[in-house]
């Protein structure tokens, strides 16, 4: 088992990470829409569902010590598959929307669970060579279980709504119920095969040592460490809020694609949306991730930090012109969405690198925890319920020209901690 190669369980492992990921926080904002919630109910339930991977530092300590990191891959790759597949019962049900609500915050935990899991595995399981590697391929195949998941899922939905396989389904719950099992399935399968496939690096024994005070206080030693770290304030607020534009974006754009040209929206189809968002979107988000991460490795953080600042926010404009200019022609759509994403690829890629820059040090593991779960908070959770709530009450044209105003607030954060990098 020792020997097995990396590259048959990384790409596996990352695909089983995103896709119930995505399930829980793309697909369900498609199913919601059309069980009849509003922009504002949508986005803050799913915006709740973000909890979990907020608050992953605190039980880390528990996954690092209690059982094996390749246990508890097996174990919530399990429990998500059957999760998942219970989510399809739950749909035509007079509880569907507490029912799923309820299965999709478990498997939020159990993926958040799971992402520290691979993350500490892929350390483990991979000589440092081979992280090197291999990085390349876990971000592949984590984008593919995007395009599986809020592309190929979504589309299915749509061609069986459109009755491309037979008698048309619209308005039937068996189309999401039909995507769900495929998901649980998926998943369950994924947990058979790394139970063949994963290699046994730890000894699989629980250990005995493991203590809350003990883990309390290495957090709290941790925390003392981070806020100590030099240009804190600025960094906090970099870290809270260079996200927000698109935060603010996440959850409303595929509304506003799938929406009816009554409410303002663009009225794409399940098939079409998942097209354009699962495949074109995904693609342009990977590409742009590849170029940034070449840029900065390249010219360092210093020089690529503004260029990349600018290509994260000023390509939001695509969406105030499709809402001022709306269009049914797919190409146009799908460009305007693949050039957004290849934007947020490139400036998503000097914010992770800043993260590791800030992190490095004393702890640099549990600070970049601690960082990553600030950056989810203050630039996706926050951002994500609320988003609903304005988008419904001013409109998709205004909401749009409002994100475009707030990308002066990631201006003046990074302006702010550029100051303290020229100074390292």
């Amino acid at each position: 088992m020792k020997s097995t190669k990396p590259y048959a369980w990384v790409p596996s492992l990352y695909l089983g990470e995103a896709l119930p990921f995505t399930a829980v926080m793309i697909v369900s904002v498609i199913m919601f829409k059309e069980y009849g919630l509003t922009d504002g109910e949508i986005t803050v339930y799913t915006g709740w569902l973000g909890l979990p991977w907020v608050i992953k530092p605190i039980w880390s300590p528990i996954i690092d010590n209690m059982m094996t990191k390749r246990w508890w891959i097996l174990a919530m790759q399990f429990v998500m598959g059957v999760a998942l597949g219970l989510v399809a019962f739950t749909l035509p049900t007079s509880f569907w929307l507490q029912g799923s609500l309820a299965l999709f915050m478990i498997i939020a935990f159990a993926s958040s669970t799971h992402d520290i899991s691979a993350d500490g595995f892929y350390i483990l399981g991979l000589e440092d060579k081979d992280q090197e590697l291999y990085v390349g391929v876990r971000n592949t195949f984590y984008r593919i279980g995007m395009i599986i998941g809020q592309g190929g899922l979504v589309m299915l939905v749509g061609a069986m709504q459109d009755g491309l396989f037979g008698n048309s389904l619209a308005g039937s719950a068996m189309p999401w119920m039909t995507a769900f099992i495929i998901l649980g399935v998926l998943m369950v399968l994924l947990s058979l095969y790394h139970s063949r496939m994963l290699p046994k690096v730890e000894n699989g024994n629980v250990n005995e040592t493991f203590n809350v005070k003990v883990q309390a206080q290495e957090f709290v030693n941790t925390l003392k460490v981070f806020l100590t770290k030099p240009y804190l304030a600025s960094a906090i607020a970099f870290i809270l809020l260079y996200r927000l534009p698109e935060g603010l974006l996440t959850k409303i754009v595929p509304l506003f694609l799938t929406r009816s040209r009554a409410e303002g929206g663009l009225e794409l189809s399940n098939y079409d949306f998942g097209f354009v968002s699962g495949t074109l979107g995904v693609i342009g988000l990977l590409a742009g991730g590849i170029i940034g991460g070449w840029a900065v490795s390249k010219w360092g953080l210093k020089r690529c930090l503004w260029p990349l600042v600018l290509s994260i926010t000023l390509p939001d404009f695509v969406y105030v012109y499709l809402s001022y200019v709306p269009t049914d022609n797919l190409w146009i759509i799908g460009s305007c969405l693949c050039f957004e994403q290849v934007g947020y690829g490139l400036g998503f890629a000097a914010y992770t690198l800043f993260l590791v820059t800030f992190s490095r040090g004393e702890r640099s593991t549990s600070v970049f925890s601690i960082c990553t779960a600030g950056q989810y908070l203050g630039g996706v959770m926050i951002p994500g319920m609320v988003s609903g709530l304005i988008s419904e009450n001013i409109g998709y044209q205004q909401f749009f020209m409002l994100i475009m105003a707030f990308c002066l607030v990631t201006f003046a954060v990074t302006a702010w901690v550029s100051k303290g990098l020229k100074n390292e």
